[in-house]
């Protein structure tokens, strides 16, 4: 007599290892890949909170400039932080006189491995803005790399 539930060969339920494996191998090409662009977006919406600080900086450089005869040398003279609002950039002031004056933002924390922009200058001098951004302090990013800095 034969009994069906009693069948020799079982239907088998589950995962095999090699069928593990291999899904686990997907996932990991696949976040291997993702990972770099991750990245960068993070790297450039942090780009928009030192961009935003040296906004502020340069509207209250404008409003001191106002009420004195220079630009001040100092983010205290100002009243403005020394860290951009999520404090991903250390903000300072360079250089300044009745013409014009350099605001420098250098990432910190986890945003300094944007190696490209870790550096961000804004410079007015006799009313006209220019802006810089490189690896180190000395801002020597070509155009289309200050354009990809700035751009938010």
């Amino acid at each position: 007599m034969h009994c069906p539930h009693l069948s020799p060969r079982r239907a088998t339920a589950g995962f095999t290892l090699i069928e593990t494996l291999i899904a686990l191998a997907i996932a990991g090409i696949l976040s291997t890949l993702a990972y770099p662009s991750y990245v960068g977006v993070m790297n450039k919406a942090r780009r928009f909170d030192a961009v935003a600080a040296m906004m502020t900086v340069r509207l209250a450089q404008e409003r001191h400039r106002a009420n004195d005869k220079q630009y001040a040398s100092q983010p205290s003279t100002l009243r403005v932080a020394t860290l951009s609002p999520a404090k991903n950039y250390a903000l300072s002031i360079s250089s300044s006189d009745d013409r014009g004056f350099v605001a420098v933002a250098i990432a910190t924390g986890a945003q300094q491995g944007d190696t490209q922009c870790r550096y961000l200058q804004l410079t007015l001098r006799d009313h006209l803005v220019t802006r810089a951004s490189g690896s180190d302090a000395g801002v020597t990013n070509s155009a289309a790399e200050n354009k990809q800095c700035w751009r938010v």
